[in-house]
């Protein structure tokens, strides 16, 4: 077969190849019909017939299927026999045994011969087999055009301009090739976001549906990340580029696709040890067959044992045993992909059928990964918006990763916050500062023990929401407690139906994190997930990985970090968060776009689908194959006195290939 781009998004390559087989086609069938009529009718042309077919058969079979025998050269010189071996070698046969009757007929002895004391000539079996193994290969081109929409659908995403701000606040419309890191730029209502990048001013929401999946605009605000190629909504705001080019997720996308596409299933081994074997039992079959016939069989014996022995080289065509698999690959990995699942390999796909346990993390995966505001209690006569503004002028100025989340809150309610003076940090505690020259504190126990302020109140306030896996802080002012704030990593809304669905699909669930037990078992209490292996070494994941397999378990396992990358590498299937590191998405097998967990079931039942659709091409390969050889050797002929023409065998085989295809292309519209 010709040479392929790793890569092609514009389909030139495929529609010329679609092209010079469609005119190779049109002109087959021009010189063929009247061959066909010729030989049907059996016109009075005096001699002539014979020379006529010879002069239409000619170009048909030479031309039109002239790279069926160059094909067919290379897999003899190659020892890699294949389709092509066994149609040159049917169409040659008939095409050079009808042209040495046709120019030296008195070569051939009385057995050679019709009751009329002719020669049978096969010019018409000949040109009518070859446009129809080109019409199939016509059929099968559109096909697998077809199975690459995904990829062009993904491709056609991607805006070509963008609208660059320049250092002096004028914009220009630049083509975004031109687009580099660090760019400033425009989105305007209705346009396609140009880039990866992340929000600096303005306001909008953004249809991200055609990159995650998801039918719901997100809405956008300052310092939101966005994703390059899809929609803006009706807001305006301004970007600053972070991924260009090669780096951005749609390209990212298409590569992993276009790569899975071609990668090979573990059960793409069988067709191809099957394969190996089939054609040159195919040679012997038909070998066996010319031979029978002509030692056994009716006059003309030589003639009837030739074009049985055709016939079964062109009925045994193993084209539909080797796309049974790649052509079911190609379909259900583009269709993963426009549902906002990545799968990096064929491989990964067929085992993802097979997952009974499937090992989560819980940061970044059930939940979200980062911190935000749960709750504000006020223990005095100040408001809830007292209580977090207060709070949040405090941590304003910490470092602590819980801190931010105290403010953001703040920002977002647009409170104004207040400038803190001798402003001291304890780690591990709080802090102390003084605000519009009264004394605050904000922190845990333990700095509220250091400053000797009773906490004994709060503590009873606070004991719900401490076993909730919350970290509470508690604030005071004037060595008065006033108020408390609790911070916690949210579960995702999405990860509640996740556990559901894969619950429904009896799959076992395993909660492994590095985070506190009390914090793990809450999280696995709401989420009704009974196994939980909490305060795990990044190290030993993947030997709690390793533990589960050596009891038979096929195990995918679900992260998002640098720390869940081997046991990413370990698990049977890696299901990486699309919202996490570079190096987990690496070592993953599958990527989850946006991070949403009930992907991973849909991901299992998607490779269900198409494992089951792998079976019913290969079954239906068998079967065509196991049923049409006998029929095409003459095994009823000795009962019902019929046999199997090459011509129609030639459809036959077409026919499978096409069927094959149809199969395959179920899978793109598998709900």
């Amino acid at each position: 077969m010709r040479l392929e781009l790793k890569i092609n998004g514009s389909g030139n390559a495929d529609a010329e190849e679609l092209r010079d087989m469609s005119r190779r086609f049109w002109l087959g069938l021009f010189f063929t019909v009247p061959i066909f009529f010729l030989v049907i009718l059996r016109l009075p042309l005096k001699g002539y017939s014979s020379w006529i077919q010879l002069f239409l058969a000619t170009p048909v079979v030479f031309w039109c299927g002239g790279p069926f025998f160059v094909k067919g050269w290379h897999s003899i010189t190659r020892r890699r026999l294949n389709m092509f071996t066994l149609i040159s070698l049917g169409v040659g046969t008939a095409y050079v045994y009808s042209f040495t009757a046709a120019i030296w007929p008195s070569l051939f002895p009385a057995s050679f011969r019709n009751e009329n004391n002719q020669i049978d000539l096969y010019f018409e079996a000949a040109s009518i087999i070859t446009v129809l193994v080109i019409l199939g290969q016509v059929l099968e081109m559109k096909a697998r055009r077809k199975t690459s929409r995904a990829i062009e659908q993904l491709l056609g995403l991607a805006p070509t301009t963008a609208r660059l701000i320049l250092d002096d606040k004028t914009e220009k419309d630049i083509p975004l090739a031109a687009v580099k890191k660090g760019d400033i730029l425009r989105v305007r209502p209705g346009e396609k976001i140009p880039t990866d990048g992340v929000v600096i001013d303005g306001k909008s929401s953004v249809d991200e549906s055609m990159i995650t999946g998801e039918p719901f605009p997100v809405i956008k605000n300052a310092d939101d990340k966005v994703t390059g190629a899809t929609l803006n909504g009706t807001g305006s705001f301004v970007m600053r580029a972070q991924r260009v080019g090669s780096e951005t997720l749609l390209s990212r996308i298409v590569h992993m696709v276009s790569e899975a596409q071609r990668s090979r299933a573990p059960i793409q081994k069988l067709a191809d040890v099957v394969s190996s074997y089939f054609v040159p039992a195919v040679v012997v079959v038909s070998i066996l067959t010319f031979l029978i016939w002509e030692f056994f069989g009716p006059a003309p014996s030589f003639a009837l044992g030739l074009i049985n022995a055709v016939a079964v080289l062109i009925i045994a065509c193993p084209c539909a045993l080797g796309l049974a698999t790649p052509m079911s690959i190609m379909v259900g990995v583009g269709r993963g992909a426009l549902s906002g699942i990545l799968i990096k390999n064929a491989e990964a796909l067929e085992i993802m059928a097979a997952v009974d346990t499937v090992v989560v993390d819980k940061t970044g995966t059930l939940t979200e990964g980062k911190p935000t505001l749960t709750k504000v209690i006020s223990l005095s006569e100040k408001s809830e918006n007292d209580i977090l503004q207060i709070a949040a002028s405090l941590e304003r100025a910490s470092e602590h990763p819980l801190a931010a989340s105290i403010v953001n809150a703040a920002q977002e309610k647009n409170l104004p916050l207040f400038q803190i003076s001798d402003f001291q940090s304890f780690r591990g505690k709080g802090i102390l500062g003084k605000l519009q020259g009264e004394e605050a504190a904000i922190g845990n126990r333990e700095l509220f023990a250091h400053i000797k302020v009773d906490l004994s109140k709060a503590l009873e306030k606070s004991e719900d929401i401490r076993k909730k896996a919350q970290t509470v802080f508690y604030l005071a002012l004037n060595n008065k407690v006033i108020g408390i704030l609790a911070v916690a990593d949210t579960i995702k809304e999405s990860t509640y139906e996740a556990m559901e669905m894969l619950r429904k699909d009896n799959i076992r669930i395993v909660m492994v994190t590095g985070d506190n037990k009390v914090t793990a078992s809450a999280v696995g209490e709401i989420l009704g997930i009974d196994e939980i292996e909490a305060e795990i070494l990044p190290e030993e994941k993947n030997k709690i990985i390793a533990r589960l397999q050596s009891e038979g378990h096929i195990v995918a396992m679900a992260g998002d970090g640098i720390n869940d990358a081997p046991a990413l590498a370990e698990a049977n299937v890696g299901i990486a968060m699309g919202t996490g590191t570079d190096i987990a998405i690496e070592s993953a097998g599958i990527t989850l776009v946006k991070g949403d967990l009930r992907k991973v079931a849909l991901a299992r039942r998607l490779s269900q689908k198409t494992l089951r659709n792998i079976k019913q091409n290969l079954w239906f390969a068998f079967i065509y194959n196991a049923v049409g050889i006998p029929i095409a050797a003459g095994i009823f002929y000795p009962v019902f006195g019929v046999l199997l023409s090459p011509i129609i065998a030639s459809a036959a085989m077409a026919f499978s290939s096409v069927s094959v295809i149809a199969n395959s292309l179920r899978l793109s519209s598998a709900r």
